[in-house]
């Protein structure tokens, strides 16, 4: 048999985590072994703005280089649109029945229903799922997450692997009876960990860059600037610190459509000059190195590879005990966890690291030396053996 042809789908191509582990995945995979295609939708949901649309172009391009296909489905998009939904699902049978790949691989929920179903009708005899999270709570209501429970479960009977990013998210899956365990892969996201255990910039002279005095003490978070990434909490924490603790500074490294509202909500809180909007920058790393603790008080999470970046730079974690949080975040070893929604929490778990730098280390210092289960080179392994077992079961 010549190589083998898969088809990677996903909606959203951004700089989001699902998008990296697509991106990260179908560049790492070996092209004498394998004959690659990306399917992705338009980028216009994401809200990005003009540094990420070009970081974006960049991996696309890099794609391109490494001779990945990219097909762009305009009516391939993560919102509800019957006529745009039907639209994508017949081009997606289109490109499997002329290209008649032996794997179809669909990444997050929308993309993983159109396109898994498409590959059923166009017979492709390998179907593989990525949900990266789910939205089992956190995103809809109780109807909505009903709907999305049953469509779920119906997709799964047609789906030969799911691959979940945590031990949590299959656990998840497994609590709502979407599959059967036997279905599922535990394989976590991969970060590119060089760059953030060797940044190219000090931390002393990066602070410098961004205007923080080299006394301040910064709590730092990474992420789309969404709801369901809980970013209020962490400003609502902000205001029962900083009103004693002056010298404490909040930092927001990241764009959404969530931006103005929180910008609004720290200045009517009286604490704005203490939070710092960055926006989404390139040296993520770099900016990264100024933090002192990384605080991510998400809703839901898959994973949250970002994480792994923060430990990796030797930052110990305040966290959100929910979804695969927990499995990054091992409590009162690498960081605290805290209950979702819990201002108050957050709060007491920064005051508890700042009053004691030398716990502070001890966390980041774990937390560094756990970060290196997590690279993109295992990552793209464990999906190639994946593969091989796939085709070796369906493709004669």
């Amino acid at each position: 048999m010549g190589r083998i042809k898969v088809i990677h789908i996903i909606t959203r191509f951004d700089k989001g985590g699902s998008a990296e582990d697509t991106f990260q995945t179908v560049r790492g995979l070996n092209k004498d072994r394998y004959d690659l295609t990306m399917i992705k939708g338009p980028s216009f949901e994401s809200d990005m703005g003009p540094v990420e649309v070009r970081a974006v172009q960049c991996c696309l391009d890099e794609v391109a280089k490494s001779s990945v296909r990219v097909i762009t489905i305009p009516e391939l998009i993560r919102s509800i649109h019957p006529v745009r939904d039907i639209n994508a699902f017949l081009k997606l049978m289109k490109i499997f029945k002329e290209e008649k790949p032996h794997i179809v691989h669909t990444h997050t929920s929308k993309a993983g229903f159109l396109g898994r179903w498409a590959a059923l009708f166009a017979g492709v005899p390998a179907i593989m799922h990525t949900p990266h999270g789910h939205v089992f709570w956190g995103y809809f209501g109780k109807w909505q997450t009903r709907l999305y429970v049953f469509l779920e479960r119906l997709t799964a009977t047609i789906t030969h692997r799911i691959i979940t990013v945590t031990d949590q998210e299959k656990k998840d899956h497994l609590l709502f009876q979407i599959a059967r365990e036997d279905k599922f892969t535990v394989i976590h996201s991969g970060v590119e960990l060089g760059r953030f255990y060797d940044p190219q910039i000090e931390s002393d002279a990066m602070r410098d860059k961004l205007g923080i005095d080299k006394d301040a003490f910064v709590i730092g978070t990474v992420g789309r600037l969404t709801h369901i990434k809980g970013h209020k909490y962490l400003i609502d924490a902000a205001r029962k610190i900083v009103l004693t603790r002056p010298n404490i500074i909040f930092m927001f490294l990241g764009d959404g459509e969530l931006l103005d509202d929180l910008k609004s909500r720290a200045a009517s809180l009286g604490i704005y000059d203490s939070v710092r909007f960055l926006g989404w920058r390139q040296d993520v790393a770099e900016v990264m190195s100024t933090f002192d603790i990384f605080a991510l008080p998400s809703l839901n999470e898959g994973m949250g590879k970002v994480l792994v970046e923060a430990m990796a730079m030797g930052k110990p974690i305040i966290a959100s005990d929910v979804g695969g949080i927990r499995d990054l975040v091992k409590h009162e070893v690498n960081g605290l966890l805290v209950p979702s929604q819990d201002a108050d929490a957050i709060a007491r778990s920064i005051l508890e690291l700042h009053n004691h730098p030398a716990k502070l280390r001890e966390m980041g210092e774990k937390g560094k030396a756990m970060a290196a289960d997590y690279s993109v080179e295992s990552m793209v392994e464990k999906i190639d053996k994946l593969y091989t077992e796939l085709v070796g079961d369906f493709v004669s």
